[in-house]
C-alpha cells in the first residue's frame, strides 16, 4: 500500500495541500519567527518518495536527515538549525535539529511537536499545522538562543523547499 501512495501522489495533490499562498505564508512565518532567536528554520515538503528510495525502504526520518544535509541546515554559526520535514504520502513529520539546540531540548520535545503537526495534517489543516509547528520550534529556539540586538543574520533561505 505504501508503494501505491508514493507512486501516485502527484504534484497536483501536493499543490492542493500546499498551494502557492500557503507556501508564501510559510515563508513569511519562517522570516518572522527567526527574528525571535538566533536559530535557523527550514521547511522541506516531499510528496512521495522517488522509486530508488522506495526500493531501498527509506523512512521519513532517513529522508529528513538527507535533506538536513543537502539544505545545509547544520551549517549555522550557533549550531541551531532546525529542519521541519513532511513526507506527505506517509503523513509523517520529522524534525531534525542541529547539535546545539538538540542537546538543550532533546528528542521528546521534537516528537511532541511532530505529533501535534501530524494531527493537524490528518484533519487537512496543512497551513495551520505547519505554522503551529514553526511557532513551537521557535519558542524553544527563543528560549535557548534568544536574538541578540543588532546581530541576527539570516543564514539560510526562508522559502520552503518542495521536493
Amino acid at each position: 500500500m505504501r508503494w501505491i501512495r508514493h507512486l501516485f501522489l502527484d504534484h497536483f495533490t501536493l499543490l492542493r495541500a500546499f498551494p502557492p499562498a500557503t507556501l508564501a505564508a510559510i515563508e513569511r512565518a519562517v522570516a518572522g519567527q527567526e527574528k525571535r532567536h538566533r536559530g535557523e528554520l527550514r521547511v522541506a515538503i516531499e510528496g512521495g518518495l522517488p522509486i530508488q528510495a522506495l526500493v531501498a525502504g527509506r523512512t521519513a526520518r532517513e529522508r529528513a536527515l538527507e535533506h538536513f544535509t543537502l539544505l545545509r541546515v547544520w551549517d549555522t554559526e550557533d549550531n541551531a538549525g532546525v529542519l521541519i520535514y513532511l513526507l506527505l504520502a506517509d503523513r509523517r513529520v520529522e524534525i531534525v535539529a542541529d547539535r546545539g539546540i538538540h542537546a538543550r531540548v532533546g528528542a521528546t520535545a521534537w516528537e511532541t511537536i511532530c505529533g501535534a503537526m501530524q494531527q493537524e495534517f490528518a484533519a487537512g489543516r496543512f497551513e495551520a499545522g505547519m505554522l503551529a509547528g514553526l511557532s513551537s520550534v521557535s519558542d524553544l529556539l527563543a528560549q535557548h538562543f534568544p536574538a541578540k540586538a543588532g546581530n541576527n543574520p539570516n543564514e539560510l533561505p526562508d522559502a520552503p523547499v518542495v521536493v
